[in-house]
């Protein structure tokens, strides 16, 4: 979780969200790293967690990302939940709860819908305070 909050620190840097992401391979390796981009691109699905997604499937050699565990600092929107789906990774980990858009149990609960195909492990909390910290922090100054 350090590592995607160094990733949220530089969205923040830049004027975006500050929200980063990892996703890391079945035996525990980092695979990829991001962190929003959607002021520095104009692309409205430029999310940290699709873009590690994109990133962790180059490098996997593959789209499923059967094994691969994403932490993420904050909790995945309906997009970002749907692509997790899809993807078939195996674990989401995240900080910070998101009561207005979380779809990873908060508002929605997408990743762990039965009537889907796949539902990831969901583990919640990790560095709870200090990802909301970031991002308290963040909107205090716009």
């Amino acid at each position: 979780m350090r590592r995607a909050l160094a990733e949220a620190g530089r969205a923040a840097s830049a004027g975006d969200v500050p929200v980063g992401a990892v996703v890391l391979g079945p035996d525990g390796t980092g695979l990829a790293t991001a962190h929003n981009e959607r002021e520095a691109t104009g692309d409205p699905t430029a999310h940290a967690e699709i873009l590690a997604l994109r990133r962790a499937a180059e490098a996997h050699g593959e789209w499923r990302l059967t094994g691969c565990t994403l932490v993420v600092t904050l909790e995945p929107c309906t997009m970002c939940a749907g692509a997790l789906v899809q993807s078939r990774i195996a674990r989401v980990v995240y900080g910070a709860r998101d009561e207005k858009a979380g779809a990873a149990g908060s508002l929605w609960d997408v990743v762990r819908d039965r009537r889907l195909n796949h539902r990831p492990e969901v583990i919640a909390g990790v560095l709870e305070r200090e990802c909301a910290e970031q991002l308290t922090a963040f909107f205090r100054t716009l």
